[in-house]
């Protein structure tokens, strides 16, 4: 480990923002928490399907504040790509290239589980899995991709986007909501707050990667008015406590997003952006900074097969017990079940790590030929190379 660690920190280019490199990283994690904690796996007359806990227990919609962290995610795109494209300008490197080297990184793990769980998907039909089990169970896998289409969209429409105020597709949301939801609008307006939602948080990025919001009392401000303006609407507007979707709720936070959802990302972002000053003094520990390094060389893989290890845990607890186990298979409808799933949780991480180990060459594969680390601001050809190789 020691080793290791050496090697991360010789490797590591000098300009490396490390603190953009632990939000990612404290982004992904929190999705991954948060989907252990609020999805459950029960069985009814032979058929399994999804539950959860917030649907029993909504006093704990708070917990969501915190694990639903793709506003994070988002802000470090904007930033991310922002950076990178102006870069590739001043080399002259096309816009195709760009964006295809962008976009194969982040498809190339995508294509892994779409393949395996098309595979599995078959083999439990023909085995005779019931359909609403195999339904239940893909949707469970496949479901969280949508992030990543919009993500990839987003991408995509960088140079566009890159110099666009935040405030302006806040403004769209705004407009949407009260159309839809204040107005009676339809329904299907508000498809239009998928893209509008997350570029309030991904046009802030750019922001932030063209020198914006360097003060602390801007981001103070985004912090506090974000959190405030949330917590106004869910008490006075009718909005869901819940920032994630609950079964069986009147509406979602994030299918599609909310006005209430994005002013809240505006308070998480504007939290991460406080806390890139301190992350930056921790991560001069190379031991610390091997961790988040090796987190973000893996990070897609680690999204993407999450919840398959939930269900390969969940699966191998029913064959090996001679009942239900608690916290794995039964409802969650009370806090003996969050109690016991806290103690699922290291066995859910060792099962994601057995999926890491055996899937992470896809996403590393296609960084080795796209042409870049992920979060280097301004990165030349040589850092990109001390960059694969870290």
């Amino acid at each position: 480990m020691t080793s290791l660690v050496a090697r991360i920190e010789a490797a590591t280019p000098p300009g490396r923002d490390r603190a953009v490199d632990a939000l990612r990283a404290l982004a992904i994690l929190g999705v991954v928490g948060g989907h252990w904690l609020v999805t459950g796996l029960v069985t009814d007359s032979g058929t399994v399907r999804g539950a959860s806990p917030l649907t029993h227990l909504p006093h704990l919609a708070p917990v969501s504040w915190v694990f639903q962290t793709l506003a994070v995610f988002f802000l470090v795109g904007g930033r991310v790509a922002a950076g990178s494209w102006a870069s590739a300008r001043q080399r002259g490197v096309p816009y195709g290239r760009w964006v295809g080297g962008r976009l194969e990184r982040l498809f190339r793990p995508v294509a892994a589980v779409l393949v395996v769980w098309a595979l599995a998907a078959a083999g439990m039909l023909v085995a005779g899995v019931g359909d609403a089990t195999v339904r239940a169970l893909v949707k469970l896998v496949w479901s969280p991709l949508w992030f990543l289409l919009v993500f990839a969209a987003l991408t995509a429409m960088t140079p566009l986007v890159a110099r666009l105020h935040p405030l302006w597709p806040l403004v769209v949301v705004l407009h949407v909501d009260l159309v839809r939801l204040g107005l009676g609008g339809p329904r299907e307006l508000g498809w239009t707050n998928v893209v509008a939602g997350w570029l309030v948080p991904y046009c802030l990025g750019a922001l932030v990667a063209r020198g914006g919001v360097r003060g602390r009392a801007g981001r103070w401000a985004l912090l506090l008015g974000g959190a405030a303006a949330a917590v106004s609407l869910v008490l006075w507007a009718g909005y869901p406590a819940s920032m994630v979707g609950v079964p069986g709720s009147r509406m979602s936070n994030l299918d599609p997003p909310s006005l209430a959802a994005v002013v809240f990302g505006l308070a998480q972002c504007g939290a991460a952006l406080l806390l890139l000053g301190p992350l930056r003094r921790v991560l001069r520990r190379p031991a610390v900074w091997a961790v988040v390094a090796v987190v973000n060389l893996s990070a897609m893989t680690v999204f993407l097969w999450h919840q398959t290890a939930m269900i390969i845990v969940t699966a191998s607890g029913s064959l090996i017990a001679d009942g239900p186990l608690p916290g794995l298979h039964t409802v969650p409808d009370g806090a003996g079940w969050v109690l016991a799933r806290l103690l699922w949780l290291p066995v859910f991480a060792l099962a994601l790590l057995m999926c890491w180990a055996a899937f992470r060459g896809y996403e590393q594969g296609g960084r080795r030929s796209g042409g870049g680390s992920l979060v280097v601001r301004g990165s030349s050809p040589e850092r990109k190379g001390h960059a694969r190789r870290a």
